[in-house]
């Protein structure tokens, strides 16, 4: 076991595994952060190892906190491709330009990352049931990693979730709740809270501060991109920001390969969120003290659902991140997102969600912004697939036209939709 402690990022109190902690008991919103013991990774992890292992995030077991091999559940996560987007580079004037598809991933987002190690410490400390409030995604994932673990799943999500999403938990065997959202507060998380102080199920959503394992999952995001770069540090990362969480395991990978001597330094960091809701950026512009984050004020309204966190759970830990690596935020519309989603599909032929997308959008208003060089190597996190979210995809994409089965119908409707004329 490489876990030292974990410490509450607010208080500073200590706790140990084997005390099955996941909340400070202060109940102050302090995260559990987990220390490693790295003297023990740095005899332990060897790069000639690392050729002998699957490429899948539990490569890195030494640096994540479950304690042994035998409780790892898995749906073989990660390992998921750095793809050179040659096309897309030439689009935006770029010319290292890459894409780090997780739509790969076996419920179609990084959230699979997260919920591998939420439930396979879940099996380590011995629950039978688990609770989530999500957008969608991290409840999807946790589903099938509970199926997969024979853990029982309630998952609350808002009322405006897509069906996509709904569907895929409902035939793993979760039991769904919509939750009506009115209020600028989350209600999901409140009811969350209230069933796992009253019943004592496990608290697993994408954020730290109600469950301190999961957030390791995406830090392995950061060490495959090293990996695969050829333990070169990209210029520019860029993130979707919805809790915070994403960015937060994002740094503490680079952090961690830092820590074990297998890079010297940390990209710059670019947290992206849409216009409907930007608390972290919003916190970032006004230079706000990272264990005082402003919430948002009003319900978000945005088509990127995954990013309608309108507390950033994991801000405190976000912001310092983009202090620590000298990065910057940047907010963008739905205009901008789906036109992110429609240069992925035409040009990588990679299907992202608007939440998945919003990354891109966020580069392509920075390079605007000539806050990139055209020479730096940038990397982009595409982070869901577009089948999560079908409704959003239904009314930004619009409809094929019906033609009647001859020519004359089809070159009509050929230039009529398309503007096309074939000679």
């Amino acid at each position: 076991m490489y876990v030292k402690y974990l410490v509450c990022s607010r208080c500073g109190s200590k706790y140990y595994l084997e005390d099955k902690p996941i909340m400070c008991i202060r109940k102050d919103l302090g995260r559990l952060d987990i220390v490693y013991d790295y003297d023990s990774i740095n005899r332990d992890f060897k790069l000639e190892k690392l050729s002998e292992r699957l490429f899948n995030m539990w490569r890195y077991f030494e640096l994540l906190p479950v304690p042994r091999l035998e409780y790892i559940v898995s749906l073989s996560e990660g390992g998921t491709p750095l793809i050179k987007a040659d096309r897309l580079s030439r689009e935006i004037g770029l010319r290292n330009l890459y894409l780090k598809d997780e739509t790969r991933n076996p419920t179609g987002s990084f959230k699979d990352r997260s919920m591998s190690v939420s439930v396979s410490m879940a099996k380590y400390f011995g629950f039978k049931r688990a609770v989530i409030a999500s957008s969608g995604n991290a409840a999807a994932s946790l589903a099938a990693y509970c199926a997969k673990a024979g853990i029982e799943v309630y998952a609350f999500i808002p009322h405006f979730a897509g069906y996509g999403k709904i569907a895929q938990l409902l035939y793993y065997g979760a039991r769904v709740f919509k939750v009506l959202w009115s209020e600028a507060e989350d209600p999901t998380v409140k009811l969350m809270i209230d069933v796992y102080e009253k019943y004592g199920l496990y608290p697993s959503p994408s954020f730290g501060v109600f469950n301190p394992y999961q957030i390791e999952g995406p830090k392995t995001i950061s060490m495959e991109i090293i990996e695969q770069l050829g333990f070169k540090t990209p210029d520019q990362v860029f993130v979707p920001v919805g809790a915070g969480s994403l960015l937060t395991g994002v740094f503490n990978g680079f952090r961690d390969f830092i820590k074990i001597n297998l890079i010297e330094n940390y990209p710059r960091l670019v947290a992206v969120q849409p216009e409907g809701n930007y608390p972290l950026v919003r916190a970032w512009m006004e230079r706000q003290n990272p264990l005082n984050i402003k919430p948002w004020d009003k319900p978000p309204e945005t088509i990127a659902t995954g990013l309608e966190d309108t507390y950033p759970w994991d801000g405190d830990a976000a912001l310092k991140s983009l202090y620590e690596t000298n990065g910057y935020g940047i907010v963008v519309s739905d205009n901008e997102i789906i036109r992110a989603m429609k240069l992925l599909a035409t040009r990588e032929g990679i299907f992202a969600e608007p939440s998945g997308a919003a990354s891109l959008a966020g580069l392509i208003k920075a390079v605007e912004e000539k806050l990139v060089d055209r020479d730096e190597l940038i990397v982009v996190l595409i982070t869901g697939h577009g089948l999560k979210d079908p409704d959003i995809v239904k009314t930004t994409a619009g409809d094929a036209p019906l033609i009647t089965p001859d020519l004359d119908s089809f070159k009509s409707k050929l230039f009529e939709h398309y503007g096309v004329l074939l000679e």
